[in-house]
């Protein structure tokens, strides 16, 4: 075989293997999102903790990564930090009788698997957002259907540690014959946080990703429950994230954010329309890649550590409609303009990094 041709074959190869380990992960994120959900829907709703329960699992899954970042980035072993994940999700199932123990486990499970398997996409798209997008589209998919499933009674808690057992496997068998064949961490560095421009970068990201949880969290739109728009709703939210990714290596970090926030902050000015307001969350959702892409370049030595920046951004997001500080009915406009703060902001920091 000429080496042109062994070349041609290798380097094939090599992006199949990592768009079949990116599929993984992200089937795998799916199924874990869709068991924490089920598990609080069907279990943990309407016990005497479950007020306690929702901040502990929100807590666990989120601020936690922040600490468990640094410990995957120093361990190095993406693969088996997120299969530990998946195993503690499962087993969450077992302490059904104990809501606080439950919640525990599977907070810090989630946040394990998110992760082992986000830095590992991290550095296998190296310079490209589209498997990133790709990876953290499903789990919107994967609560709202838990979400659904554990209010019903269609399904028993056993499908979901077989289940995630299964993912586990696979996951395992990827990285086993993997290992060798897609980028590693880089040695535990956060030397990126003291480079000039990085700090205000960083603090418009986490800001950013603040506003979006926020958002996320309290839209409420009249036609929700409508025919079939709730559903539609949750699609523009994945498929949104998903094309973010895309549209960022086609068109540019910066073009790709002004023009999703931009139309997005003006669609927003319309909620009662159904169309816009889908629009304009499919719209919102596109630069969750983007942020999570930035970070990551910031800290290139502690991907996980900046992961677990942004997810506590997340976790404080969550905290204003836990603590019950909603947004006054038809003060809706206030989307609009928290959209045009984001743009704002993330067009900041992306100069600030110089992205």
């Amino acid at each position: 075989m000429s080496h042109a041709r062994w070349y041609i074959t290798q380097n094939t190869e090599g992006h199949a293997s990592r768009n079949q380990l990116v599929a993984v992960y992200s089937g795998t994120h799916f199924l874990v999102d869709f068991a924490g959900a089920f598990l609080m829907f069907r279990y943990i709703a309407g016990t005497q903790d479950a007020y306690l329960c929702v901040l502990l699992y929100n807590f666990c899954a989120f601020a936690m990564q922040m600490p468990l970042g640094i410990i995957a980035d120093r361990l190095n072993r993406n693969s088996m930090f997120a299969a530990v994940g998946c195993l503690l999700v499962a087993s969450s199932f077992g302490f059904l009788s104990i809501p606080v123990v439950a919640v525990l486990v599977i907070g810090i499970g989630n946040a394990m698997f998110h992760l082992g398997g986000g830095i590992d996409v991290l550095n296998i798209s190296e310079r490209r957002l589209g498997a990133l997008g790709v990876f953290v589209s499903p789990g919107a998919l994967g609560v709202y259907l838990g979400t659904i499933s554990g209010t019903g009674e269609a399904l028993h808690a056993a499908f979901f540690p077989v289940a995630l057992i299964v993912a586990v496997g696979l996951i395992v068998v990827f990285y086993k014959r993997q290992r060798g064949g897609y980028p590693k961490n880089p040695a535990f560095s956060i030397e990126g946080l003291w480079v000039r421009g990085a700090a205000v970068a960083i603090v418009c990201f986490f800001v950013v990703v603040c506003i979006r949880s926020y958002v996320g969290l309290n839209l409420d739109f009249t036609w929700k429950s409508e025919g079939y728009w709730g559903v539609a709703l949750i699609c523009v939210v994945v498929l949104g994230k998903t094309i973010g990714g895309f549209a960022a290596d086609r068109f540019g970090l910066k073009k790709t954010a002004a023009f999703s926030l931009g139309l997005a902050a003006l669609l927003f000015l319309f909620p009662r329309i159904a169309p816009s307001g889908i629009a304009a969350v499919f719209l919102f959702n596109m630069t969750m890649p983007i942020t999570l892409f930035a970070m990551a370049r910031i800290i290139p030595g502690g991907k996980g550590f900046a992961f677990g920046i942004l997810t506590f951004g997340l976790f404080l997001g969550f905290l204003p409609g836990y603590l019950e500080a909603f947004i006054p009915a038809g003060v809706n406009w206030i989307f609009a303009v928290l959209s045009a703060i984001s743009l704002a902001l993330l067009l900041t920091g992306l100069r600030s990094a110089k992205l």
